[in-house]
């Protein structure tokens, strides 16, 4: 029974892991049409103006974490018109949201734009793509609550699907507008906004099949007292408000450690760069893991069932470890391989390899962070995930402070180890807390 229940998990997880291993594709074929079209301005205009968006969209992650969330307690519970309700919620707050930024999009364009280290040239063609890629906000962010709604709901393929198509058009309209017609850094802004509004038709006519939303206005129209419910309203708010200082912190967390390895040099930075590549690939795994944790623990919670609660953040731990632990023996093993692959420079190189141990090790026990915040989205529990986050956070700071005088590179590496320990028993020192509801 347990064999069966792990194959389970692991057919939830391998969706959401190529999901998202899907992203970075992206951004190479951004680089590879305007490498072949371009100069190294057009260049690094698409590096900087992707960084804007990529913060803006990580600050409203909230609205993908916290739908998943109250989705899957509903449907854990058997309430059906809740989970709806849930939906056109999140909706109706994505779409408020992607329009109030086009409508500031002035006044966020020219604070993005101004905190930029660029030349001029490089500024005007940054500006270029921010007022043509922000009038994709609304679908993106709206595309973020229908996202959580497949998570939570456990249709880990349509979510597949989507961030395929999505990824798919990009790439082909990317290739047509800069390759075919030499569009350069509009051509890439374009295709992105094409592709977003595509996506966000696409999920939509997914999600209305899935939960057999035949007439979705009437639909609408029905659950309107629900879907504008004060309290429920206040809920959503407050638990996307305490994801949102959440992420802000885990951001923060790693500018402080790319910024401190400045300080140690050009080598140094571009070493550490380097490693944070093999994390980053090791959160793609352990990702998938934490939606499932998600997904599972929140059904679980909302039908008040202890023993599966507990057997579901058992057997998907367990799974997670162990790809944490293969992983990071991967890192530690085939180092020497790995690293000349992102870098020729042989100084780089040396220094990335005598490191390699800690980043290993940050990845073989991050696990637990990533499972424990899988928990807390599921059941909803945001102001513990945010107060957790946020001790860690000054943690890390306070151990960096002290380790990396004394120890350089290491110490620093040592204090980001210090920081997901520390984000993992944060939060399990809230877990009791959950168990009591059952």
């Amino acid at each position: 029974m347990a064999y069966q229940h792990y194959i389970h998990i692991i057919k939830l997880a391998v969706p959401i892991i190529l999901a998202n291993a899907s992203v970075p594709l992206l951004g190479l074929a951004d680089t590879a049409a305007i490498g072949q079209t371009g100069t190294a301005v057009d260049l690094g205009a698409i590096a900087l103006a992707s960084l804007i968006f990529n913060f803006v969209y990580w600050g409203f992650g909230f609205l993908r974490m916290g739908t998943t969330g109250f989705v899957s307690q509903a449907l854990g519970a058997g309430d059906v018109d809740e989970a709806h309700a849930l939906l056109f919620r999140s909706m109706l707050l994505g779409g408020i949201i992607g329009l109030l930024l086009i409508l500031l999009q002035s006044v966020v364009g020219a604070a993005a734009i101004g905190l930029l280290k660029a030349s001029d040239e490089i500024k005007g063609l940054v500006g270029t793509y921010f007022y043509i890629r922000i009038w994709g906000a609304p679908a993106t962010l709206i595309t973020f609550a229908l996202l959580g709604t497949f998570i939570g709901a456990g249709w880990t393929k349509h979510l597949l699907a989507v961030q395929l198509f999505l990824n798919g058009l990009n790439i082909l309209l990317n290739v047509v507008f800069v390759v075919g017609y030499d569009f350069g850094v509009r051509g890439i802004a374009l295709g992105t906004v094409i592709a977003e509004w595509s996506a966000l038709f696409f999920s939509s006519y997914l999600i209305i099949k899935k939960m057999r939303l035949v007439h979705p206005m009437h639909r609408f129209r029905y659950l309107r007292p629900r879907i504008f419910s004060k309290a429920k309203l206040i809920a959503l708010i407050r638990v996307n408000g305490d994801i949102m200082i959440r992420t802000l912190a885990l951001l923060t967390g790693f500018a402080w450690f790319a910024n401190q390895g400045a300080d140690f040099g050009d080598d140094v930075l571009a070493a550490n760069h380097v490693l944070l590549q093999f994390v980053s690939l090791s959160a793609f795994f352990l990702d998938g893991y934490a939606h499932v944790a998600e997904m599972l623990s929140g059904k679980a919670y909302g039908a008040r069932d202890r023993v599966s609660f507990v057997q579901q953040i058992r057997h998907s731990s367990v799974l997670a470890a162990i790809t944490a632990l293969v992983l990071a023996c991967l890192v530690y093993l085939l180092g020497g391989l790995l690293v000349p692959l992102l870098t020729k420079d042989t100084q780089v190189q040396a220094i990335a390899l005598a490191h390699r141990s800690y980043a290993a090790v940050y990845i073989a026990v991050s696990f637990a962070a990533f499972q424990l915040d899988g928990v807390f989205i599921g059941v909803t529990k945001s102001l513990e995930m945010r107060n957790a986050t946020v001790a860690a956070l000054l943690v890390f700071i306070g151990s960096a402070v002290l380790l990396a005088p004394a120890y350089g590179n290491a110490g620093l590496w040592g204090a980001f180890i210090v920081y997901v320990i520390v984000r993992a028993v944060a939060l399990g020192a809230y877990y009791p807390r959950i168990m009591r509801v059952f």
